[in-house]
């Protein structure tokens, strides 16, 4: 399986993950937080070279609210393309700011992102600001989940 790398400086990144993570500045703009005051966006890109951004929709009634990832994942989805998703970048700031926050994904989001993955049958890329504030480059949602829930562990042991 392939490493998870880092990088410290934006700077040091690709131009796809750059210009991806802008994406994602540009879409986190649009969040949903009146609560937390912590904006989220996601932006995926597609391998037909298209892109799909999403932001963090919270609600009064915790936990109704949406992360970004899973908005913008299920965004794609519904649009009914059938372009792969290769890779997703997030950032979060606080409402108003400017300086960008560590915002790695949640659990859920890892696994849905995993279930993106199954779907396609590729890895999704995913890049993300960790609390040193170094880039993490992962190469897919599995190595960010060592021991992944997937429709085998469903399976009765006696229906093969």
């Amino acid at each position: 399986m392939a490493k998870i790398e880092t990088v410290k400086h934006l700077d040091d990144l690709d131009a796809e993950s750059k210009y991806l993570i802008h994406k994602a500045k540009e879409a986190a703009t649009h969040a949903y937080a009146p609560y937390s005051k912590f904006c989220v966006g996601a932006a995926l890109l597609m391998d037909d070279g298209s892109y799909m951004t999403g932001t963090n929709q919270e609600n009064a009634a915790s936990p109704s609210g949406m992360c970004a990832e899973r908005v913008a994942l299920y965004a794609a989805a519904a649009a009914n393309t059938t372009a792969k998703i290769t890779k997703i970048a997030i950032v979060a700031r606080r409402k108003g700011g400017k300086d960008l926050l560590p915002a790695t994904s949640c659990g859920t989001c890892r696994q849905v992102m995993l279930e993106f993955e199954t779907r396609q049958k590729s890895p999704i890329q995913i890049v993300m600001l960790d609390r040193q504030h170094n880039w993490i480059i992962a190469p897919s949602a599995e190595s960010l989940l060592p021991y992944p829930f997937t429709k085998t562990n469903m399976e009765h042991p006696d229906s093969k």
